[in-house]
């Protein structure tokens, strides 16, 4: 979600005049010159080419920085439900959908966490957290249908209860050709919202639910959502209300850029995650590989990034807010916040009051809406704590680590 609230830097327009001008100059030169700037335009004015097979490349790289062994594979599930002749979403095709799944080498009889990523990001995003949680966990990672390395099969979906369906049951179908249950679930922003609305249909498959930095608890009728109405009634509010419900998503604006995307990946990645972190700032090469691995998975073909209107009205609150089944909850929670979090905690506080399992709020210090990123050993103390009973049932009265506050 936060990818959605970075803004376009200005000093892109000069860049694209100052390239544009270089082009229109180099037009005018001999055949000979011609040839010979030729060489220099892929790095100026050449429309990157991307793909899933683009970004399952990108994701090899960035995972160089993982030493932990793991493997990666396209699960099948199908083009459709089971025993069903229905095909997903409504499609006429009978081509198979894949989940593209990554599993880390762990110890014998480590409790299985589930990680799942959110919207405009995929399950490279946890790269500096897989080595750390796979000393504890056999770690699966995977890509929500219509991102990342997934599938990108057409958006289909004309309602609030069709898009959750897309992710549900095929999240659901990948479990059973995996054959998991009795697993953590952990969800990162829009895929805590998946992931909790995953555990409200599937509760006998989940063991505990971990929601980071979860969207998706607050609808446009809380009180605290006065500022949008009055945004809304000035004619900027109404332009960015009316892009938000015609669904244009950030990743059309890094397509629509061409040439040009990858330098706005890079300065968000660079700002978001070095000038302006709250924390630990990515080291160069980390810059460099998340970068190259965040635009493909941005520029390839749109899918999954459509479901943006139908889960969330303008102001990313929810359509069918998680405070609503907040009572039918059955499934041990942890809710993980970065103190910088943009998502606001307070949701979670809201829905403990009405659940009937347990319940904790962690709050890590030096950390945003990418806690995991900004303050990785931090996360790792938070979710070591969250499955305590899972890991040592010896240390379930484990102090809270130090810097960890409860809310």
């Amino acid at each position: 979600m936060s990818l959605f609230r970075s803004r376009v830097s200005s000093s892109i327009v000069s860049t694209m005049g100052e390239e544009l001008g270089s082009f229109a100059s180099a037009s005018t030169t001999t055949s000979s010159s011609r040839a010979k700037t030729r060489s220099t335009w892929p790095s100026i004015l050449r429309w990157i080419p991307t793909s899933t097979d683009h970004v399952i490349a990108a994701e090899k790289r960035l995972f160089s920085l993982v030493k932990t062994p793991y493997v990666v594979e396209q699960v099948n599930i199908g083009s459709g439900p089971r025993g069903s002749k229905t095909r997903w979403f409504r499609s006429k095709s009978d081509e198979p959908r894949f989940i593209n799944t990554v599993t880390f080498q762990s110890k014998e009889d480590s409790p299985t966490l589930v990680m799942v990523h959110g919207y405009g990001a995929s399950q490279g995003f946890f790269f500096r957290n897989f080595d750390a949680l796979a000393s504890r966990f056999k770690i699966i990672a995977i890509d929500q249908l219509g991102w990342g390395g997934s599938s990108r099969p057409d958006f289909t979906c004309k309602s609030t209860e069709e898009t959750e369906a897309w992710f549900i049951d095929s999240f659901e179908e990948w479990r059973k050709e995996k054959n998991l249950s009795n697993f953590i679930l952990l969800g990162h922003s829009f895929g805590g919202y998946v992931a909790a609305k995953y555990a409200l249909k599937h509760p006998e498959h989940v063991q505990h639910l971990i929601l980071v930095g979860s969207a998706g608890f607050s609808s446009e009728s809380d009180s605290k959502s006065e500022w949008l109405t009055q945004f809304r009634a000035t004619w900027k509010g109404a332009f960015l209300n009316h892009l938000w419900e015609s669904n244009f998503t950030p990743q059309k604006v890094v397509r629509g850029l061409g040439p040009w995307g990858p330098d706005l990946v890079r300065r968000y990645t660079t700002a978001r995650f070095g000038a302006y972190s709250t924390g630990q700032v990515l080291t160069e090469e980390e810059s460099k590989l998340l970068t190259d691995y965040v635009y493909h998975t941005l520029a390839a073909k749109a899918s999954g990034e459509l479901c943006l209107k139908f889960i969330f009205s303008f102001g990313a609150y929810a359509r069918k807010p998680l405070l609503q089944s907040a009572s039918e909850w059955k499934v041990p929670t942890t809710f993980i916040y970065g103190f910088e979090d943009w998502m606001s905690y307070e949701g979670a506080q809201q829905a403990r009051q009405h659940m009937k399992v347990p319940c904790e709020i962690i709050r890590v210090p030096q950390g945003g809406h990418f806690v995991f990123i900004d303050n990785p050993a931090g996360f790792h103390s938070a979710v070591f704590y969250a499955c305590r009973m899972y890991i040592s049932p010896n240390l379930e009265t484990e102090h809270l680590p130090e810097g960890l506050t409860l809310a």
